[in-house]
């Protein structure tokens, strides 16, 4: 951060990260809380091919835990829920994701307001 730095609010992206192919889904919500969270989910579920079982790796985040995430945990049985421990770093291709949209997209750009921000993370992938 330089000495004129302003912050003009801020954001939470929930990501799902296909492993296989590098893909991704991503959703931009205001909150980071459990509602927000299954919101998520079930976005992630319409769009993935039914007959695909769906494994998820998953941080400590107290969200993650939620009785009501747990409650939906059953009814989408095809889901997986896979809880890596604290500071693990299990979760390195996905922190190279993010690595990979910051240089991209974010580096280097003034953004004025949190939809200004938003903007070029919700750009559909160049090939």
């Amino acid at each position: 951060m330089t000495h004129d730095y302003k912050r003009n609010g801020t954001t939470t992206l929930f990501a799902a990260l296909n492993v296989l192919d590098g893909s991704g889904i991503g959703r931009n919500m205001q909150r980071q809380r459990h509602q927000e969270f299954i919101r998520f989910l079930n976005a992630v579920e319409a769009e993935l091919p039914s007959d695909k079982a769906v494994h998820v790796i998953l941080d400590n985040y107290a969200t993650h835990k939620q009785p009501k995430v747990r409650a939906w945990l059953p009814r989408h049985p095809r889901w997986t829920f896979h809880f890596v421990p604290t500071s693990c770093s299990g979760l390195n291709a996905v922190e190279g994701f993010f690595a990979k949209l910051t240089r991209r997209r974010l580096k280097n750009r003034v953004f004025c307001s949190v939809a200004h921000w938003e903007a070029p993370v919700r750009e559909p992938r160049r090939p």
